[in-house]
């Protein structure tokens, strides 16, 4: 089809007319092409059994892997396995955030499913959940589903070193890592010390360095960034120049892990690695623990795995629990960041299960089909990486009205438009500009011509223009601009690599140099001057100095005050009016500022000069493109207006409804590519970091064919991310060749199989006609006339309609009542005095434990006063206090609840692993004492029975899975953000109201009963209930059936000038430390909270049952095992179980149901 006519030379042969057809029937399906042997894998079922052993699922483009695991996760809870006993893992924070939501909501989709007793499937996989099940059955899976959502903040969907970083927590003493290193994402500042040190070391005497500092640099960066690789050549003499790099290369290394482990940090390599060595002990305790924990394992996208993430869970789950590793080898593309195709398929050499998602459910039938017509059976890289056949989901075409109504189009040049002979290869410097020009012109066709999609018009942001390099896509970005077509580069590409960044740092290079010419001449073309071309010309030397001048000026400024007097300079002589005054204008005001913030950070933070902000900025982008860390542009409503730019690299998981990918078929090669890298004889990942000295013949073979076939799954990748219509580009470059598209075309026959050669020679143009012809007769791209020079339409795209502001007033009055509490801050009132509502005290208690008293405590009577003889206590005398000789105080309370909390119970010895928790935390938390002595202090507490609510029962009993430490929550009070009351016609709640409560539900010898006299005080009962109540349970303890309220109280009871013994914490004495303090409130608030939480979480929840009581524990009367009894009570333990009744009854008064 020819949808515009312009003459034809006679070297260009007129391309077939072919029919549009949006009807397109479908075409039958064909049998699975490839090679010789092999078989495709059968397509999976989610509603058959359920997959056991380790299984792989090779997905396709836009077959749902999300979707596919957040079925299984369903699957598997409901039909018995518990959320918790699941993990689920992905390669990415924005990915695992999708992935979480994605699985909530399938779970929610579910449940409500299931709770219909008039249910109608949705889809198959709710179907299944009911298919021959009894109606019990059905209730116990949706009980089931029901309890997931309750617990699914247990639910451990995260990234990998997410996994791997709360594997190494856990396992405390029992792994190699320190427990006290930081994770740390960039560690660039390190690795750049280390090069210049060992630099400067090496090389600092020889007056001509082997190499320069720069590519010391880059030598580093490679070989830190691919930290399993193996470094080659390894066998170069020591005296020769690859040696000399390899020997450098293995130096930094070395002194970066030594000076990680120094500085006790560590980055994600680290993470994977320490937990690969940790597995690979006998009797691992890691794989012990991990096996314990997780039954299965489902993992996204596997095809970016690299060989230490595989150790991992092969090591880990391999043979032992059911993984499911779901990954498209066809989208592996990021080999430079580490990603290793041949471990996905190791991995797949060893699973007991391959399976592959069969159903398209992105792309419309007519793409689907044109795409299997054309890429199907092509190997890509390797034989087992084979494009199968699937089927679409959809069935209608969503786009209608396109000038050209074909699922892929294919624009055609020859050599003759470009005004060169037939037999002739076209140069890339004239070739791509003017294809830009045709993709600009075609896109802008398409937006006039009143396309629909999905039956609503066509916008910019409907459409995306892929490419390989920023360079392809600033060439596009530019010809949209000239025909005022707006675009925006694409959310995943960083502010470093916009035209915004090279405004800049041609802007600081000026003011750095202002006596140089050429440097001022090329600022004044910026938007911070925006002269033109012309104004150079005509105003010559005149013009520049006038430039030059403002650029010392601004210098001066920057010297002053910075990057911001700079960009305000730049506004007042009319920036922000130049750049918002072309298409796209708002785009790049908005990363000019963007950029200005991030190097005022910069240089704030180094001390630069102009000169070293200038190095900064123009090492930043080579900088994140090697650590594979993006600053990302901020995103504008206007954004969403624009075609779409991205790098195929970034475009992946995303998905438009019409791709437009002009240079598919322009792929330039290295004559060999610096670094090298490549999989050697045995399988083992090579870095070759030789130099400008050849490397062998095998190593450039090896990763000439690895970056071929990764080239082709750049083409599939780039393809598939079309909804309705992909458009492409073919012309006879100098780089054609080797380009995938060309090679996907032209080296191979329509119904071929296989792979294609990496380099297929250029026909002519008889036979392009030809093989073009013969791939459209078989339902692959359309060929079309490009439009060499373009012709782009005229008129002016629709501005979109924008909401007209105005001035919106403030009506309603605040409520200065409202607030987010905690039980501290009502309190805080019988030490201070009343406060005001906006204070601090209305403030969520803060980390530092403000709760306990920061000195001694005065009893009624004290065990030690002569006239005191009472003969229970005779025993209790004799035993002195663990923690006599520790310290008092809030930071020391701070420290000893977070070892509590950290350490774990089950911990094969005790009191190391306490050890272990206090080095840690004493980071944080630095408190001057003997850390032995602390150390056996807590594992006598540990040891210490808990008493009459819990018989017979330690901490050191209830391990991590009974226990829910730090158990935060946010109670709204009286309704909290939609208050219950009218306070027009009722009084408002106030927390003296629960003083009738507790005088009518406790019986009067209730030790906590008195409070109700505290709270009838003005000062503290007279306080507004009106917001939220915020703070946190130090632990829930889960004995049977039973829950019980732990609070840790470190307080000294008792004189200090006579040594502390149990008998200061026997019952009396916590009874009087009770009731003296605001403890009783918060024991019956935390009780309410417990209360309400079993109520949400727990099916069948009954409080008579269920809900244990409180347990105040005094540490230092705690004193092992032995510890004194006194009228059934250990000392130093306070136990109270209110009654049901009054628990439930308040949490009615909070909730602003008064006498319910």
């Amino acid at each position: 089809m020819t949808p515009s006519t312009p003459s034809t030379p006679s070297d260009r042969p007129a391309l077939p007319d072919r029919p549009s057809c949006p009807d397109r029937p479908c075409l039958p399906d064909r049998p699975e092409r490839g090679f010789a042997g092999f078989r495709a894998p059968d397509v999976f079922d989610v509603t058959a059994p359920l997959p056991r052993g380790t299984t792989i699922l090779e997905a396709s483009a836009g077959t749902g892997k999300t979707w596919t695991i957040a079925a299984l996760v369903a699957r598997y809870v409901a039909e018995g396995t518990p959320l918790d006993r699941m993990l689920v893992v992905t390669f990415g924070r924005a990915a695992s955030q999708e992935l979480r939501e994605q699985v909530r909501k399938r779970l929610l989709r579910v449940e409500h499913f299931l709770a219909d007793p008039g249910r109608t499937p949705g889809d198959r996989l709710e179907a299944a959940l009911v298919a021959d099940c009894s109606q019990d059955e059905i209730r116990l899976r949706h009980r089931r589903i029901r309890d997931a959502l309750g617990a699914f903040d247990d639910a451990t969907i995260a990234t990998i070193h997410q996994f791997c970083q709360l594997v190494l927590r856990s396992l405390g003493v029992a792994s190699d890592t320190d427990s006290s290193a930081r994770l740390v994402e960039d560690l660039a500042t390190l690795l750049g010390e280390v090069v210049d040190d060992l630099y400067l070391a090496r090389f600092g005497h020889q007056e001509t360095p082997p190499f320069t500092h720069g590519a010391a640099r880059a030598l580093a960066e490679a070989a830190v960034a691919d930290p399993a690789a193996r470094i080659e050549p390894a066998e170069a003499p020591e005296e020769s120049s690859p040696g000399i790099r390899v020997a450098f290369a293995r130096a930094v290394r070395s002194e970066f892990d030594a000076r990680k482990r120094r500085l006790g940090v560590l980055g994600y390599d680290d993470l994977l690695a320490d937990l690969a060595t940790a597995l690979d002990a006998p009797g691992s305790a890691a794989g012990a623990r991990m096996r314990a924990r997780w039954d299965v394992v489902l993992v996204d996208e596997f095809q970016d795995t690299d060989p230490i993430q595989w150790q991992v869970f092969e090591r880990a789950f391999h043979g032992h629990a059911t993984m499911v590793l779901i990954g498209d080898p066809k989208q592996a593309i990021y080999a430079f960041r580490g990603g290793d195709v041949d471990t996905y398929l190791a991995a797949r050499r060893v699973a007991t299960t391959q399976e592959t998602l069969g159903t398209n459910r992105r792309s419309d039938p007519p793409l689907v089909l044109a795409l299997d017509a054309t890429l199907g059976g092509m190997a890509l890289g390797h034989p087992d990486i084979v494009v199968h056949p699937v089927g679409p989901h959809l069935t209608t075409w969503r786009l209608a009205g396109a000038p050209v109504q074909e699922p892929w189009r294919l624009r055609v040049a020859f050599a003759g438009q470009f005004g060169l002979g037939p037999h002739d290869k076209v140069r890339v410097g004239d070739a791509r500009p003017a294809l830009a020009a045709d993709a600009a012109a075609d896109i802008k066709r398409l937006l006039l011509a009143g396309a629909t999609f999905d039956g609503l018009p066509l916008r910019p942001g409907h459409v995306a223009v892929l490419c390989s390099t920023g360079a392809q896509l600033a060439l596009v970005r530019n010809a949209l601009r000239d025909i005022e077509v707006p675009a925006v580069l694409g959310a995943d590409e960083s502010v470093f690599h916009s035209p915004a960044a090279t405004e800049w740092l041609t802007l600081l290079e000026a003011m750095e140099s202002p006596n140089r010419s050429r440097r001022v001449r090329a600022a004044a073309l910026t938007s911070f001057f925006g002269r033109g071309i012309d104004d150079l010309d005509v105003g010559g030397d005149r013009v520049t100095e006038e430039t030059a001048t403002r650029l010392r000026r601004w210098g001066e400024l920057y010297a002053l005050r910075g990057i911001p007097a700079v960009l305000e300079a730049a506004t007042v002589g009319a920036l922000a009016s130049r750049v918002l005054g072309v298409v796209g204008g708002e785009r790049d005001l908005t990363d000019l500022r963007h950029l200005a913030e991030i190097l005022h950070e910069e240089a704030l933070a180094r001390h630069h000069g102009v000169t070293g902000l200038t190095t900064w900025l123009r090492d930043q982008a080579a900088a994140e493109r090697t650590r594979g860390v993006t600053t990302r542009s901020r995103r504008l409503d206007s954004d969403a207006a624009a075609v779409q730019l991205a790098t195929i690299h970034g475009s992946k998981g995303l998905q438009y409804p019409v791709v437009y990918a002009p240079f598919l078929g322009d792929r330039h090669i290295q004559d060999v590519p610096n670094p090298l890298r490549y999989h050697d004889a045995r399988g083992r990942r090579c870095l070759d970091l030789g130099g400008a000295e050849p490397p062998s013949a095998d190593a450039v073979a090896r990763a000439r064919a690895e970056d071929d076939g990764e080239s082709l799954r750049l083409l599939y990748v780039a393809l598939t991310r079309a909804q309705s219509q992909v458009v492409t580009w073919w012309a006879p470059l100098t780089t054609t060749p080797a380009s995938p598209l060309h090679r996907t075309l032209f080296g191979r026959r329509p119904d071929g199989a296989g792979q294609p050669e990496p380099s297929v020679p250029l026909p002519g143009p008889r036979a392009v006609r030809d093989t073009l012809n013969a791939w459209c007769a078989g339902g692959g791209p359309v060929p079309e006339d490009a439009e060499i020079p373009a012709r782009p339409p005229s008129g002016r795209l629709a501005a979109p309609s924008k909401v007209p502001l105005g001035i919106r007033s403030f009506t309603r009055g605040v409520d200065l009542d409202w607030r987010r509490t905690s039980y501290t801050a009502l309190t805080r009132v019988l030490d201070t005095g009343p406060t005001e509502p906006d204070s601090a005290a209305a403030e969520p208690e803060m980390p530092l434990r403000d709760d306990e008293s920061p000195v001694a405590e005065p009893v009624p009577l004290s065990s030690h006063d002569p006239e005191f003889h009472d003969p229970r206590l005779d025993a209790a005398r004799q035993v002195a206090s663990p923690m006599a000789h520790l310290p008092v105080g809030a930071t020391f309370g701070s420290l000893v609840h977070a070892v509590l909390e950290e350490a774990d119970p089950d911990a094969p010895d005790l009191r190391s692993e306490l050890a272990a928790r206090i080095d840690e935390q004493l980071l944080r938390w630095p408190v001057e004492l003997s850390r032995a002595d602390l150390a056996d202090a807590l594992v006598a507490v540990c040891r210490t029975p808990l008493g009459p609510l819990a018989p017979g029962v330690s901490l050191a009993d209830i391990g991590l899975r009974n226990r829910l430490c730090e158990m935060e929550f946010e109670l709204p009070l009286a309704g909290g953000d939609s208050p219950r009351i009218d306070r027009s016609r009722h009084r408002e709640l106030r927390l003296g109201d629960l003083a009738p409560l507790l005088d009518t539900h406790l019986p009067a010898d209730d030790p906590l009963r008195g409070f109700a006299d505290a709270l009838r005080l003005p000062e503290l009962g007279g306080q507004p209930l009106r917001g939220y109540l915020t703070g946190s349970v130090d632990v829930v303890l889960r004995i049977g059936e039973r829950h019980l309220v732990v609070d840790y109280k470190t307080n000294w009871l008792g004189p200090t000038d006579v040594p502390l013994t149990a008998a200061d914490y026997r019952p009396e004495a916590l009874v009087a430390a009770m009731g003296h303090s605001s403890y009783p409130l918060q024991a019956l608030l935390y009780a309410v909270v417990l209360h309400r939480f079993l109520r949400w979480r727990l099916p069948g929840y009954d409080p008579e049952t269920h809900l244990g009581g409180v347990l105040y524990l005094y540490l230092r009367g705690m004193c092992g095992p032995d510890t004194p009894l006194i009228d059934g009570h250990p000392t130093g333990v306070f136990s109270w179980r209110p009654p049901s009744a009054l628990v439930r009854a308040v949490s009615d008064l909070l909730d602003g149901r008064r006498g319910a």
